[in-house]
């Protein structure tokens, strides 16, 4: 039974422009390269010295080289410019290097950080997150970080610096001037103003739509089989294309908005310098003002509205990867599963490595209740006066050579106890026991080491055969083999090319079920594991196969616990107990022969399929 959820799939708003808390943990991630931060910020401050010797000799050359025909020193002033355009040059090229494997080795931290944490967090929280939304974290996200440190902070720094630098230079140069320069900078600030506020909304817009795509597209290639097999590829692709309309026609927004930014400020610099011919010219034919002079603070003008330009689209990588960081620094906050970093008591046969421990364990549930997480925990409305109760009061004891069968129809709870005793869910009442300990005082790693588990929907990894049986164990090749020659698996590994180094495809889509079953199997057995969990383990293969797996499951089983979730009721006749759930309780329990005899739930349900099977054969 899956739990219900409210997904959401835009993207938050970023609570404020600029956020200190959000800086100082990006800044952290900074830290251990700050000798690259260090040899970044004095390249930059170099190269924009060294757009200052440009006007000067400009205003050198024309001053006073020329009117006193000295060619010396031209030919001195030009060597002296070009030695500074090749520092220019190579300046430049270094800081790109710089601030680029900067900007790669944070992200590829960042990226292994929030990995990590994914793999940490409970089962609860990918109900509630679509999985198209949180690769949009890891590659988007955090490529948008990678553009604040690559050409963001860093080169934002360096452009403040410049424009000090010219500023004061202009003042010197010829403080009129500078005046008249300065007039247009509240026009520059107020388009940019104009131009942060629209670029942060359609930003937003862009990383929602963007979300939406990758869900949808997850979700559909995921059920690729499904949507051909009802004919819904028209329909699905009028849905994306749909989704990828709102998604272009944010980004064409965006486009609208640069392509009026830019040359706006082109306008204003424009009527600003020319202003300052204007107003230099009187001054020029008075000879209170050098023509040198007046090239030079030209130069020294174009140069100054360039880093106002250029700091307004900083500020706009700046918002941009406030909004990134906001949404991952929320998902690294995440609590990780319950139990996951604790070294708690755990009871030796648990505590042990799996391989070396050929014992059971007793696991009990004492009076378990449980209710999955409803959609008023995500929309932050308020609870119902009664939770919907998936477990009601279910109390059990299975010990060491046991196996416990848990029948009933579907929706009856069944896989939700094995959920429950794996803790990938919390009860909300009442406790499991394992060899008498809570198991929330058992370390996750060391409780689900213990665990063999099979599960109806199988997953294996595109990885070798060989890889995905000793998934949880270090086992030696003849160890691998052993396991899958245990369950039969080895019949299919023979058929392969490449035997058991034969990689599979995604999810294991080169096998069939069955053969992905078996697999399973092998990998359960492969891990000798102290408590055996099958749900609907054997649903997916023919009697033979069924019957040699079950021969090598009495082998495994002897002495071990075992907890099996049973649809076919033939496969559970030797259990030692079974549960017969309906709706969340325990309404039976005894054993095959008993509830047989007894005429009542689980009667009903042997003689439905016995009827079935015989009407089928």
């Amino acid at each position: 039974m899956t739990a219900p959820a409210s997904i959401n799939h835009e993207e938050e708003a970023l609570s404020k422009a600029f956020d200190a808390r959000l800086a100082r943990r990006l800044l952290a991630l900074v830290r251990p390269y700050r000798g690259r931060v260090a040899l970044a910020l004095g390249l930059l401050l170099g190269v924009g010295s060294l757009q200052l010797v440009g006007p000067m000799m400009t205003r050198r050359v024309i001053d006073v080289a020329i009117p006193a025909k000295d060619s010396g020193l031209i030919v001195q002033s030009t060597i002296f410019l070009l030695s500074a355009l090749v520092l220019q040059v190579v300046g430049a090229y270094l800081e790109t290097v710089v601030t680029g494997t900067l900007g790669q080795r944070v992200m590829h931290d960042l990226r292994r950080q929030v990995f990590a944490q994914l793999q940490r967090l409970p089962v609860t929280f990918f109900d509630r997150n679509p999985v198209g939304r949180l690769v949009t974290r890891v590659t988007n996200d955090v490529e948008s970080l990678n553009e604040l440190f690559t050409s963001g902070v860093v080169a934002g720094i360096g452009d403040l610096f410049t424009l000090v630098a010219i500023t004061v230079l202009m003042a010197v140069v010829d403080w009129r001037l500078a005046l008249a320069a300065y007039l247009v900078v509240p026009g520059i600030l107020w388009v940019s103003a104009v131009f942060r506020k629209r670029v942060r909304t359609e930003y937003r817009e862009i990383r929602s739509k963007l979300a939406r795509i990758n869900a949808f597209l997850q979700e559909r290639i995921a059920g690729v089989r499904v949507v051909q097999l009802f004919g819904r590829e028209a329909d699905e692709a009028a849905r994306f294309r749909e989704i990828d309309r709102s998604h272009l026609a944010a980004h064409l927004r965006s486009v609208t908005v640069y392509a009026l930014y830019f040359p706006a400020i082109e306008i204003l610099t424009t009527v600003a310098l020319a202003a300052l011919i204007l107003a230099a010219a009187p001054r020029v034919e008075a000879g209170g003002l050098t023509v040198g002079t007046l090239a030079a603070f030209l130069q020294l003008a174009r140069r100054f509205y360039q880093p106002l330009q250029d700091l307004s689209d900083k500020y706009n990588t700046l918002q941009q990867a406030m909004a990134a960081s906001e949404r991952i620094f929320k998902l690294l906050d995440e609590a990780p599963e319950p139990g996951r970093r604790t070294s708690a008591i755990a009871p030796s046969a648990v505590a042990a490595h799996p391989s070396a421990a050929r014992q059971g364990v007793t696991v009990s549930f004492e009076d378990v209740w449980f209710a999955y997480d409803l959609a008023h925990v995500a929309s932050g409305a308020a609870a119902p006066s009664e939770p919907e109760w998936v477990l009601r009061g279910v109390s059990f004891t299975v010990r060491p050579g046991e196996t416990l069968a848990l029948v009933g129809h579907t929706g009856a709870g069944k896989t939700t106890v094995i959920n429950l005793l794996l803790r990938f869910y919390e009860p909300q009442r009442g406790r499991i026991l394992v060899d008498g300990v809570d198991i929330r005082e058992i370390s996750l790693d060391a409780l689900r080491r213990a665990v063999g588990y099979v599960q109806q929907d199988i997953f294996l990894f595109a990885a070798d055969i060989a890889t995905n049986i000793r998934l949880s164990t270090p086992l030696s090749d003849a160890e691998v083999v052993a396991a899958a020659a245990r369950v039969g698996a080895d019949r299919v590994v023979a058929r392969l090319p490449e035997g058991y180094r034969q990689r599979l495809g995604e999810r294991g889509s080169s096998l069939s079920v069955g053969e992905r079953q078996l697999l399973s199997f092998a990998r359960a057995i492969a891990a000798d594991p102290a408590l055996l969990v099958l749900d609907e383990a054997t649903s997916s293969v023919d009697s033979e196969v069924e019957a040699q797996i079950q021969r090598g499951l009495d082998v495994l089983m002897q002495g071990r616990t075992t907890i099996a979730v049973a649809h076919r009721l033939s496969t559970i006749t030797r259990a030692s107990e079974i549960l017969v759930m309906h709706h969340g309780e325990v309404r039976e329990r005894g054993t095959h022969r008993s509830l047989l005899a007894a005429g009542g739930l689980y009667a009903r349900l042997y003689r439905l399929q016995a009827g079935e099977l015989a009407t089928a054969s």
